[in-house]
């Protein structure tokens, strides 16, 4: 097939990687991808979130399936753009994509389906922020209504920390206060067609800066993929995903296409393992980052036959995917002063190295060139790479990520260490 992507970071990169370790070979096209990407895919000058550009372009080349990696094209529209001019896509349309675009709205979509979630009041004032998070109590969760790049939700003890987020987002409209929900996360991917859904292997990520999960939330640090001890709780990985399958992600579905909005993509269930039960902590539109960077690795089934399946309307005809029982691991390499004030601009060295380690693959978020003397990459953001290591178990795929990243130079770089150290163990 021919397929175009649309995205820049880490995800959509991974999503190619997947697409090129098929036996059929693909003609894949990004837009705007990254350096990485380039290696893998051809690059185009299309603005990805202009529609009427993309379906342009999708047209001039005879673009068989358009996937929308990032959720800003999916909340402008661009997917509603395409279906309208016959082009196969894979990703909601602006109205079904605002279960990530509004929290406000998932929650209203969450509570008619039935779907077991926290408390959560929205505020549109300062005065109203305050009373919800007296009301709610400590430990306080305060979240953007709209999007925030992964960075608009704060969870702290401190009221005054959490009144401050608040205000900082009332700026730009409405923040939901949330009912504080303990227990371990889990994340959750569905392919749907806007009627069937079939799930993915669930992940585990890392949303703090720092080892032992300290300092601020960030958009993921790392994730891993399968996670061993949901069989403790739900006597199997599948019972758990089956579970969640029928309780949430189909409820969700069949709300929406009810509503005249049928979701047509990918449903990202952020959940967590409370001792009440299973509870949805927020819903995403898109593959989830860096999540996706150990999920598809392990996927046997052809991606690209499921996401064509699914933005044809035909995934009822798909059997449940299914996944290599080796485990997945990435790890993120952030700039210098990431999340807060990234420094970007400076040279990346010991890419070849790093590849070289067996079992590993260097996956690009944020990088550019090659500008620098003796061809070297510049990182251009805050997340810059992910190093995403397979292995038999745990124990092997940690040493080849941690011996990889060890051999990458990037001034002033940060990254965890404890990237699925207990299930090592």
């Amino acid at each position: 097939m021919k397929i175009l992507v649309l995205g820049s970071g880490a995800r959509e990169h991974a999503i190619i990687l997947s697409l090129r370790s098929e036996t059929t070979e693909h003609e894949i096209f990004a837009a705007p991808g990254n350096a990485g990407i380039a290696q893998d895919a051809t690059l185009v000058d299309v603005d990805p979130l202009d529609g009427a550009a993309v379906a342009a372009f999708s047209n001039e080349r005879g673009i068989d399936l358009v996937v929308i990696g990032p959720e800003a094209p999916l909340v402008a529209g661009v997917a509603d753009v395409l279906r309208e001019r016959g082009i196969p896509v894979f990703g909601p349309g602006r109205a079904a994509a605002q279960l990530e675009g509004s929290k406000a709205f998932a929650k209203r979509i969450m509570d008619a389906a039935g779907v077991p979630t926290g408390r959560a009041v929205r505020a549109t004032s300062v005065a109203e922020a305050e009373a919800a998070l007296d009301d709610l109590g400590a430990p306080h969760v305060v979240k953007a209504d709209g999007l925030a790049a992964g960075k608009g939700v704060i969870v702290t003890a401190d009221r005054a920390e959490a009144l401050a987020h608040a205000e900082h987002y009332l700026l730009s409209g409405p923040v939901l206060v949330e009912e504080f929900l303990t227990g371990p996360e889990v994340s959750l991917f569905f392919l749907s067609d806007g009627d069937t859904v079939r799930p993915l292997a669930p992940a585990q990520d890392f949303k703090r800066a720092f080892d032992g999960d300290g300092g601020p939330n960030t958009g993921g640090m790392g994730a891993y993929s399968p996670l061993p001890w949901l069989t403790e709780q739900f006597g199997s990985i599948d019972a758990f995903v089956d579970e969640v399958t029928e309780t949430i992600a189909l409820p969700v579905i069949r709300r929406l296409d009810a509503e005249g909005t049928p979701f047509i993509g990918l449903l990202y269930a952020g959940l967590i393992l409370t001792p009440g039960g299973v509870r949805v902590i927020e819903f995403n539109a898109r593959f989830g980052d860096p999540e996706t960077q150990v999920v598809l690795p392990r996927l046997r089934t052809p991606l690209s036959q499921l996401l064509l399946a699914a933005a044809s309307g035909t995934l009822e005809d798909q059997p449940r995917p299914e996944f290599a029982d080796d485990v997945a691991i990435t790890v993120v390499l952030a700039s210098e002063g990431y999340p807060e004030a990234p420094q970007t601009g400076r040279m990346i060295e010991g890419l070849a190295q790093a590849a070289s380690v067996d079992g590993v693959k260097i996956v690009h978020a944020a990088t550019a060139g090659p500008d620098a003397p003796g061809g070297a990459l510049i990182a251009t953001g805050g997340r810059v790479l992910n190093v995403v290591a397979t292995g038999s178990d745990f124990a092997d795929a940690r040493e080849r990520a941690y011996d990889a990243i060890g051999r990458i130079a990037l001034d002033g770089a940060h990254y965890r260490h404890d990237i699925a150290a207990r299930v090592a163990e």
